[in-house]
């Protein structure tokens, strides 16, 4: 019990880990500017970790996105401007919820296929285990017929 305890506070020490990757000296002094480049970093992702926003990510291309961001912003680009920008650089895979469109068919049927493809092997597997049988078959009289002869005993034993 006490290790899990143990293990349960390492967890929660090391969760909190990725909410300090936006550095200070990358923050804006207009917190409202601040605000709207958070929002917009929790969107894009890190074209390095992939499953990470550039919000949570500390990948130096993580870094580079969030300055860009800010740099866009600051300028006077508004939220959909830095988006648009970003996608016509990266692709919409920049994006963490890409559009559903003939370009990112992929990334949103990839998913749904695997799991089927995953339940298909399972079921397939399952219905092989059923298939084989648990035991050894007996032997048929011929073949205790066999032993007997080989061991030297009686043919109609168990």
């Amino acid at each position: 019990m006490r290790r899990l305890a143990l293990i349960v506070a390492l967890f929660a020490l090391l969760a909190p880990g990725a909410a300090f990757a936006v550095r200070p000296d990358e923050m804006l002094k207009d917190p409202a500017l601040e605000a709207r480049a958070r929002h917009l970093s929790e969107e894009l992702r890190c074209m390095v970790c992939q499953n990470q926003s550039i919000d949570d990510s500390e990948a130096p291309l993580a870094h580079d996105l969030r300055v860009l961001v800010r740099q866009r912003l600051e300028a006077g680009d508004t939220d959909l401007q830095v988006i648009d920008y970003l996608v016509s650089r990266y692709g919409d895979f920049v994006l963490l919820k890409p559009p559903f469109k003939l370009d990112t068919l992929l990334l949103w049927g990839l998913p749904p296929l695997a799991l089927i493809a995953g339940l298909a092997a399972v079921i397939a597997m399952a219905r092989r285990r059923s298939g084989v049988p648990q035991g050894p078959e007996p032997l048929s009289s011929e073949e205790r017929e066999k032993v007997a002869t080989l061991v030297g005993s009686d043919p109609s034993g168990p």
